[in-house]
């Protein structure tokens, strides 16, 4: 990284039009960008998404909008754009995209990267500078158009065997009009959609050249460490220093305001000890003297939160759902099932603590951070020095995993906060002990459930009740419910052919910022559906896979504008005509887990096989988890298999690659990983503590099975997480006869009771 300067984006706009041929993709289409005035007229109008430039030397440049975490979006987005493109693979290249609205939604959470309109856009971008690139060579041998044909980087005329590269054609094609409407290839023609790509950061992060927010240096950068207030609200009270300022290398202190409750995604607060290497500023750190004000948050303790919330779900909340009548089949049931799950909060816990580089100046700000959403990293960076938003630029580093943790930009604003205090770029690094204490911990949750039977063995009635304070809560006050976008996270869109349904929003107040983490309300909503249904199948003496197929109904697309919502239900963004809800999907995927992990058969005592599925983020997916408990009561698990129906898959081996993590990162969500607080504070610190998956408790096998269906590509980073936790449960019950109802369940069952 060299030192940052303000370029004035029309003049860079302007230089690289005239340098190739550059397309610019938005919700208008496809357009050249020397022929769209508004990026020469006067003042800052909106700008459209620049996402493709061929220059002179033949090289291929795509600018990805979407950040990188491992899930393989940038390769993915070339691989698109190669594809329609016809471009030589080896001429790649990859830009990323600062933070700026032309660019469109640029937040990379909610598994949008391909699914919400990049793969159609970036597809239509190929095809356009294709055609564009084969009537230049057209024009240039004098032959009609429909004689020559883009391949692998040149135009070539079959004919005379005459070939051009894109490179020598560029030149004649930026005269050329755009076409309005590109013609796509069709899927039989794909040479990289749907392939077995490498990665094109591969290498370098093998290798150790790829730049992390952790890596992020500029010349005569300080770098800052922060006391955060031990519990959300409080603020400084008395600080000394002293001690502080007299260990080498610590240059400076400084208070940081707290921002008041709710924070959204401004700092929390507290003091910055400034020095010239991380170890000062660490050192300094833990010299300090500080007392803190009160916050209302003080008494918040995680064993008498669980008792509300268990309160909370014992008597009625909000209706969000009502189809039927739920009381009156609860109360005519011949036989009615009670139970009750806990969930803790989570804490994200990137490999990669959060980092981020600024450096503010008299023209504006620059930022460097590892943000899964550079706008609202540069919005709320210009909100916090009071600057218009064209003043500030935010550069995305690669991520060393983000989980949603990196979404929230209050790191990025920090730096800015004391680079211009110090009048010099600052880098501020956060410890893993500072992200597990002082992040946006996943919502803890309790669900009620009660279902009811009638003297045919048949589930009449289902009674759902949500205690989990909300994700809103950390941006607005007096928010003691969960939403109904979060609620659409399998309680809302249930799709169980039950005749009568009632899902309830009931009370509980945030007591710490609460934020998004992979597959967000889908795991606790998951967690307790999932676990429900197969204590159901037990009750009722079946086969937990095929009950759960018979309770699934009749293969068919529910209208869900037609299930007794109070609110219509959200649908990731997308439309309901796009993604419907289809209950065939959920039958395929658990047809194809059971039957790949062989459901069914006789298993050793202490063995068993546990089945959950679960939509989310417009994907389906099914998990058996195969568990061993010995006479200890340790847990081990030979297998796990996930089926994953995703609609039409552009990058296999990332999809599989995301399966495999979804299974790790839900079992240690089962397991292991508990945040929890006493005294408004966070107990857990670091990994000691708060445990994440070991290699050892790993399962011994992994089998991913992809269903796609040739429709609409759904998610991918998300949806694998939620159901693990629940088949593990069931497996373990299998096992055992134990009904786990309290996460984490431990890799011991020393609590657990029959």
């Amino acid at each position: 990284m060299t030192t940052p300067s303000m370029v004035e984006r029309r003049a860079f706009l302007q230089t690289l039009a005239a340098s190739g041929l550059v397309l610019a993709v938005g919700a208008t289409g496809v357009r050249r960008l020397e022929a769209m005035s508004e990026f020469f007229a006067a003042g800052d109008p909106l700008q459209p998404s620049v996402h493709l430039s061929i220059g002179a030397d033949g090289l291929v440049t795509v600018i990805c909008h979407r950040s990188e975490m491992g899930q393989g979006v940038r390769t993915a987005l070339c691989m698109v754009m190669a594809d329609e493109l016809e471009a030589d693979w080896t001429t790649i290249r990859i830009e990323q995209a600062v933070g700026d609205p032309k660019y469109g939604d640029q937040n990379t959470d909610g598994s949008t990267s391909i699914r919400s309109g990049s793969y159609t856009r970036f597809r239509l971008a190929g095809a356009a500078a294709r055609q564009m690139l084969e009537l230049a060579a057209a024009a240039e041998w004098g032959v009609p158009a429909g004689e020559v044909t883009a391949r692998n980087g040149a135009v070539v005329h079959a004919a005379t065997n005459r070939s051009l590269s894109f490179g020598k054609l560029v030149a004649r094609a930026r005269t050329l009009p755009v076409p309005a409407s590109p013609k796509l290839k069709e899927a039989s023609q794909f040479r990289f959609i749907g392939k077995e790509v490498r990665g094109l950061d591969q290498h370098d992060i093998l290798t150790g050249k790829a730049i992390f927010g952790q890596d992020a240096k500029l010349p005569g950068m300080k770098i800052a460490v922060i006391l955060h207030p031990p519990v959300y609200g409080a603020s400084v009270a008395t600080l000394d220093a002293s001690a502080a300022l007299k260990i080498k290398g610590v240059v400076r202190v400084i208070r940081i305001p707290t921002t008041p409750i709710p924070s959204g995604f401004q700092p929390l607060g507290g003091v910055a000890v400034i020095a010239t290497g991380t170890w000062a500023a660490l050192q300094g750190r833990r010299a300090l003297k500080v007392t803190w004000t009160a916050s209302p948050n003080d008494a918040h303790d995680s064993v008498k939160y669980r008792s509300e919330l268990e309160a909370s779900v014992r008597a009625p909340g909000r209706i969000a759902r009502k189809q039927g009548d739920v009381a009156a089949a609860l109360q005519g049931a011949a036989k009615k099932v009670t139970a009750e799950y806990y969930a803790p909060h989570l804490a994200q816990a990137p490999m990669e603590p959060p980092a981020a580089v600024a450096h503010v100046t008299a023209d504006g700000c620059e930022v460097w951070a590892c943000t899964q959403d550079p706008q609202s990293a540069r919005n709320e960076v210009a909100a916090a020095l009071q600057l218009p938003k064209e003043k500030v630029i935010a550069h995305v580093t690669l991520l060393g995993g983000g989980f949603g943790r990196k979404s929230k930009p209050d790191f990025v604003v920090e730096a800015a906060l004391l680079s211009r205090e110090m009048k010099s770029p600052v880098k501020v690094v956060w410890t893993r002990e500072d992200d597990i204490q002082h992040g946006y911990p996943h919502t803890v949750a309790v669900q009620r459930l009660e279902a009811s039977f009638d003297a045919k063995g048949a589930v009449t009635g289902w009674l759902h009740r949500v205690a989990s304070p909300s994700i809103n809560s950390t941006f607005a006050p007096g928010v003691t419910s969960e939403s109904d976008g979060e609620l659409a996270g399998g309680v809302t869109d249930f799709p169980y052919a039950i005749p009568n349904i009632q899902a309830e929003s009931c009370k509980a107040e945030a007591h710490t910022r609460i934020g998004w983490f992979r597959s967000v309300t889908a795991i606790p909503h998951a967690f307790a559906i999932s676990s429900f249904i197969d204590e159901l199948a037990h009750a009722a003496g079946r086969d937990p896979r095929d009950f759960l197929l018979e309770l699934l109904g009749p293969d068919r697309i529910i209208d869900m504008t037609k299930i007794g919502t109070v609110a219509p239900v959200e649908n990731y963004g997308d439309t309901w005509d796009l993604h419907p809800h289809d209950t065939a999907r959920y039958r395929r995927v658990v047809e194809l887990a059971t039957k790949e992990a062989g459901w069914g058969r006789k298993l050793p005592k202490g063995e068993g096989l546990g089945l959950a599925v679960h939509k989310s983020f417009l994907s389906y997916v099914a998990v058996v988890v195969h568990a061993k408990v010995n006479a200890k009561g340790v847990i081990a698990i030979p297998r796990v298999d996930i089926a994953m129906d995703c609609g039409f898959v552009v990058h296999p081996e990332r999809v599989r690659s995301q399966a495999e993590g979804s299974v790790i990162m839900g079992l240690s969500n089962a397991m292991t990983s508990e945040l929890s607080f006493r005294k408004g504070r966070v107990v857990q610190s670091n990994f000691n503590d708060y445990e994440v998956l070991r290699m050892g408790a790993a399962p011994r096998e992994t089998h991913v099975h992809l269903a796609p269906n040739g429709g609409a590509p759904g998610g991918v980073g998300e949806p694998g997480v939620p159901p693990v936790a629940p088949a593990l449960a069931n497996a373990i019950f299998a096992a055992t006869g134990k009904r786990i109802r309290s996460l984490p369940v431990g890799r011991q069952l020393a609590s657990a009771k029959r």
